[in-house]
């Protein structure tokens, strides 16, 4: 077994209080244990972060984008040891892991081959202007157990790659994955420059609170985003936040279903349906509601559901208990107010936390299923009548993530999706995100954005160069 530990200034370290355990979804009992931190032990990441700072900041970029190079590298290497590793701990299918550690791959090189611009804003005989950006200092990552190593990727690589130091936090449910890639980047950055941590309750809170951390990048709900925000403010921490998202889809009128239904479940299902940006409410139009529920529901059915190390498995369990009950508590709830359940819709008699891809008609907004982010493998659908009111009802609530409008006439869809009260708008499909282009949230779902130049600048911190040249000496 794996010996985890902490990484602190360089060096792997056993946890000051302990160690805790660490379940497999898809049995519901341990299979690791992961060293939990002291505060004390926070202080010391968080020192040595600070001191790496000054040297690290003054890499090149160049020697920046070869050190993620390098990394980049060494995560191809060991994929398939740190894909088994994210199936015992989160619960997806093997192929869903190699997936996830591919994405982290190909996020950190495309991190490498970024340049930070510097705009000349005026150039004059007698001045010059120029806006540049300079690393923030020391960033605190914290992520969330749905895609553990994927977010990390997304936090700590911009974050390195602007010259910043940063402590990273995983979620105590799937902690490990990181803490390896957190032991991979310490190969290759300075000492200090990299720190891993873990602990128990009200670790993360010391975090978001500390006085030597300059930024925090956080993922996940939107109630521990507020928490975060305020602790925040007692040294004006620079944050990003993606929070909590109740996505939306709009199925118009005379849509081919069969040219939609398969791209709408897995966009619906990604990850068991525990993906910020899944899609979690559709509308569809009165006249094809039928038609599409039930092609959803064959898709949903055709899926096999297992221990994600399982040869054939195409669905993996919840990742935690908590999640399984607030799912059961959703379908349970839509069921006594008349709600049909096409297929799924229990919990499976087997040891883990199995439930299988649900199919819901018959419901409508009020309703918890509809109202609230159900975060797992459930997709209500609701029927309307008119496009005008469809569109108000998913900007109705007070999340804004993402949203998407399908339809054969894609001006229409796109005029529709111009109308979404949301960070991104998809036309003809959903959660699609790419290193190259930014990604956010508006509303309740958070601010700032990851991804492109404008995720690599939320790391940094402009400075005006204003330089006035002097007047050339008056001849004697």
């Amino acid at each position: 077994m794996h010996d985890y530990r902490l990484v602190i200034d360089g060096e792997q370290v056993a946890g000051e209080e302990g160690r805790f355990a660490v379940i497999d979804p898809a049995s519901g009992s341990a299979f690791a244990e992961c060293p939990a931190g002291s505060l004390a032990q926070l202080d010391r990441a968080v020192a040595a972060a600070r001191a790496a700072f000054g040297a690290w900041q003054a890499h090149s970029h160049a020697q920046r984008c070869e050190a993620l190079g390098r990394i980049a590298d060494d995560i191809e290497r060991e994929a398939d040891e740190l894909a088994r590793l994210i199936v015992r701990e989160q619960g997806k299918p093997l192929a869903l892991a190699h997936a996830e550690i591919g994405g982290g791959v190909a996020w950190t090189r495309y991190a490498a081959s970024q340049q930070i611009p510097v705009e000349t804003i005026e150039r004059s005989p007698t001045q010059q202007i120029e806006l540049h950006h300079r690393p923030v200092g020391v960033v605190a990552s914290i992520t969330p157990w749905n895609w553990p190593f994927m977010i990390a990727v997304w936090h700590l690589m911009p974050a390195l790659r602007a010259g910043n130091c940063v402590v990273s936090k995983p979620s105590s449910l799937t902690p490990l994955s990181t803490l390896r890639l957190v032991e991979i980047i310490a190969r290759h950055v300075p000492r200090g420059v990299i720190n891993g941590v873990t602990g128990g309750h009200g670790f993360g809170g010391a975090i978001t609170a500390h006085p030597g951390i300059d930024k925090i990048v956080f993922t996940g709900s939107t109630a521990t985003g507020q928490r975060v925000m305020q602790a925040a403010a007692g040294n004006l921490k620079r944050l990003t936040l993606e929070l909590g998202g109740n996505d939306a889809a709009i199925v118009l009128p005379e849509t081919p279903v069969a040219a939609v239904a398969e791209e709408i479940f897995q966009a619906a299902f990604l990850n068991m349906g525990q993906t910020c940006a899944a899609l979690k409410r559709l509308y569809v139009h009165e006249s094809q509601y039928r038609e599409l529920a039930e092609a959803l529901a064959d898709i949903a059915r055709r899926q096999v559901v297992g221990d994600g190390l399982e040869a054939g498995v195409t669905f993996g369990p919840l990742q935690n208990a908590d999640q399984l009950r607030l799912v059961c508590e959703l379908v349970d709830d839509a069921r006594t107010q008349g709600a049909e359940v096409l297929c799924g819709g229990a919990r499976l008699d087997r040891p883990g936390f199995f439930y299988p891809p649900t199919i819901v008609i018959g419901v409508n907004d009020g309703q918890r299923l509809v109202d609230e982010e159900q975060f797992g493998p459930v997709l209500p659908l609701i029927a309307y009548t008119d496009v005008e009111d469809a569109l108000r009802r998913a900007n109705a609530s007070s999340m804004g993530l993402g949203g998407s409008v399908w339809g054969g006439d894609e001006a229409h869809a796109q005029a529709i999706a111009n109308r979404l009260e949301s960070g991104v708008a998809w036309v003809n499909c959903h959660a699609q995100i790419q290193p190259n282009t930014p990604f956010g949230g508006c509303k309740m779902s958070g601010f700032g954005v990851e991804f492109g130049l404008q995720g690599l600048l939320e790391f940094t911190t402009p400075q005006l160069r204003f330089t006035r040249s002097l007047p050339a000496p008056v001849a004697s």
